[in-house]
């Protein structure tokens, strides 16, 4: 079969053919790296300067390896898979933002799922943001489907509640959908608590803002343990207060001019939110 091969790709109205078909994919690949590289200019014009579409000639093609050589490499003729992580993944964002585009505006495209797995690998936040935001808009081009799995608070806080789907061992039910108003705080700091176990001063903040909204602060401070709190006046005298950890906690971050007090620790800040979560579970 082998030989066979070689003997109908010998005919020279097939050559004939596929040279014609190679200047067809060629032009086409062609445009889908000037895209991508379009894109990558937006981000990094630097790296993208240095990268240059090389695709292969007819003539030095394998067609049982057709266009297995087709690259992207830079100046210095290295390809991009062996580029570091980061590049590749940068110009990977900028393929998915082309790729959007492009289905956005073309018409009877085949259906697609783009599954990818912890895109934010090797990336700034600011790159982290730019491609949830290139995949989002690419879900919403007709006939495509993307699925990705994140441990990205940048990532899943640009997300809508319906796209998140938790995974974790420390539930019974492993695999459940996070839906607004499901959750003793509807926010997505709190999907990011959930899942990755991110304390942040935004959900302390957000926590506490919703118990002194709902007029149950008294409620929730009621038995709870105190400490000292020096406050600061206006004009630069103290007094002493007795007040629990949370309060501790959100004086000290909406008054960051104050020094007089010792700054709580990271493991008081989760101490803290997860005493709210449990009252607003009750």
């Amino acid at each position: 079969m082998r030989i066979a091969v070689r003997e109908i790709l010998g005919d020279p109205q097939i050559q004939a053919d596929l040279a014609q078909v190679t200047d067809t994919v060629k032009a086409r690949l062609e445009e889908v790296a000037q895209r991508t590289l379009q894109k990558l200019g937006e981000m990094n014009p630097a790296i993208a300067n240095s990268l240059d579409p090389r695709l292969p000639d007819f003539a030095s093609l394998k067609w049982p390896d057709v266009f297995k050589n087709v690259s992207i490499t830079d100046d210095d003729d290295i390809p991009i898979n062996k580029r570091g992580s980061g590049v590749k993944r940068l110009v990977l964002i900028s393929f998915f933002r082309a790729e959007a585009e492009r289905r956005q505006n073309e018409a009877n495209l085949p259906d697609i799922v783009y599954a990818i797995e912890e895109p934010e690998t090797s990336q700034h936040p600011e790159h982290q943001r730019a491609l949830t935001d290139a995949l989002i808009a690419l879900s919403e081009a007709p006939n495509t489907q993307v699925l990705l799995t994140t441990h990205s608070p940048e990532i899943v806080k640009r997300l809508k509640f319906e796209n998140i789907i938790l995974i974790s061992d420390q539930t019974p039910e492993r695999v459940s959908p996070v839906l607004e108003h499901e959750l003793p705080y509807p926010s997505l700091n709190e999907v990011n608590f959930s899942a990755f176990g991110e304390a942040s001063y935004e959900y302390h903040n957000e926590l506490y803002g919703f118990i002194e909204a709902e007029g149950r602060l008294t409620e929730y401070k009621a038995g709870k343990p105190q400490r000292q709190y020096i406050r600061l006046r206006q004009d630069g005298s103290t007094v002493s207060q007795q007040i629990v950890l949370t309060e501790y906690i959100r004086h000290q971050i909406h008054h960051p001019e104050n020094d007089q007090n010792v700054s709580f620790t990271a493991e008081e800040l989760t101490e803290s939110i997860e005493a709210m979560r449990r009252f607003l579970q009750v």
